[in-house]
């Protein structure tokens, strides 16, 4: 009687590629590193304010060499004007990650984006904190005065 073979653990992203695979193939997207690495694609900046939403492949008609595809790209409102302007850069960039001329324009649509990254949390200088709650001497409370000091110190750094 023979055992079966012993399962190893398998990557993740192995997992997901196989479940995801087909849902990102009905967006038009190949696989799924334009969306994983986007911001290293086109650069942090323009990643803060975009995402790719899908991509249109249009049909080859006939003998005809098929047009290059349309990147539509999700966009937030204040930054939509910019990522149009910028949009050249944004081809330039898209089709040298993927080694060819594979989009010829850029549809933008606006909503508010799903990733957004979670702004960074600076905690205020205690010695600052410190100086800035000694200048509170009319507080009687301590957890006030110092509460006020970190407000203080946090406001002085910006």
């Amino acid at each position: 009687m023979s055992k079966p073979p012993r399962g190893f653990p398998r990557p993740l992203s192995e997992l997901l590629s196989a479940t995801l695979g087909d849902a990102f193939k009905a967006q038009g997207f190949a696989s799924t590193e334009i969306i994983s690495r986007w911001p290293d694609i086109v650069g942090a900046e323009i990643a803060a304010h975009s995402e790719p939403l899908k991509i249109n492949w249009s049909r080859p008609v006939g003998d005809k060499i098929p047009e290059p595809a349309t990147l539509v790209l999700r966009v937030e409102g204040p930054a939509a004007l910019e990522i149009q302007h910028l949009s050249a850069v944004i081809l330039e960039r898209v089709n040298r990650f993927f080694g060819w001329q594979a989009i010829g324009r850029i549809a933008l649509r606006q909503a508010p984006l799903r990733h957004r990254e979670k702004p960074t949390q600076h905690t205020p200088d205690p010695s600052m904190a410190a100086r800035v709650a000694e200048t509170l001497p009319d507080i009687k409370d301590e957890n006030l005065r110092q509460a006020l000091g970190r407000l203080g110190a946090a406001i002085k750094r910006n």
